[in-house]
């Protein structure tokens, strides 16, 4: 017996039809030289980074999501997702293909001035980046069906408009390096999703917005921003 009923997993859909159980979001920070520049920094001197963000946070696209508390700068950002299949630690670069499940278009979806006051403090990014509702998850397309993703258009539109617009070719720590990466600080275990980073490009939303991400070869992620949440 327990206290109270636990959450239902959270299952991204596939277009096998399979669910893929969400276990846990590992999202790249400044992984397109451009967007480094336009958020403060130096690409070229720059190690990757990471930061996590709980599976909970992951919506299908379609939804609407709330616009969040505690802000007045709610920040979309594209990204392609890479849905992990096989498990492993200190996973080589050269081998890293191996443990790719598939690929998915998904937003980093951020409370812009709170990432600033903590990144500006030398606190975590937490009340800026894990937010209810902030990991937008288009459907995931299998490896075997894509190919390995190394190239390709991906671009964001707010209501029509173009906002981001940069090719996967531009990410400075590839997909292969990125997931060897991670690997050396966490196992990385099926169920798992690496946000790769967003391009240049990022900006505010307001209530009524809708958002799209498209990346070449997959199905675009699809959001709407509502009202504030209230509970």
């Amino acid at each position: 017996m327990t206290l109270f009923a636990p959450p239902a997993p959270i299952i991204a859909q596939t277009t096998e039809g399979n669910g893929f159980p969400v276990r846990r979001l590992f999202c790249i920070g400044r992984n397109y030289a451009a967007h480094a520049r336009e958020m403060g920094k130096d690409p070229t001197r720059e190690a990757p980074f990471f930061f996590t963000k709980w599976a909970e946070t992951v919506v299908a696209s379609g939804t609407t999501i709330a616009y969040p508390p505690e802000t007045a700068n709610f920040h979309y950002e594209a990204e392609l997702v890479v849905a992990i299949g096989k498990g492993g630690r200190n996973i080589a670069a050269s081998d890293a293909a191996s443990h790719v499940y598939g690929y998915a278009t998904g937003l980093d979806m951020t409370r812009r001035d709170l990432q600033f006051e903590a990144r500006d403090k030398g606190r975590p990014w937490d009340t800026g980046k894990n937010v209810e509702q902030s990991s937008p998850l288009g459907i995931i397309h299998p490896v075997s069906e894509t190919g390995e993703l190394k190239t390709g258009r991906i671009s964001l539109t707010v209501n029509g408009d173009i906002k981001q617009d940069a090719d996967l070719a531009d990410l400075i720590w590839s997909v292969d390096e990125v997931i060897a990466y991670v690997s050396r600080f966490y196992r990385l275990e099926p169920g798992d999703l690496i946000y790769t980073g967003t391009p240049a490009g990022v900006g505010a939303v307001v209530t009524g917005d809708e958002i799209v991400v498209s990346v070449e070869g997959l199905t675009p992620c699809t959001i709407r921003i509502g009202p504030k949440a209230d509970v």
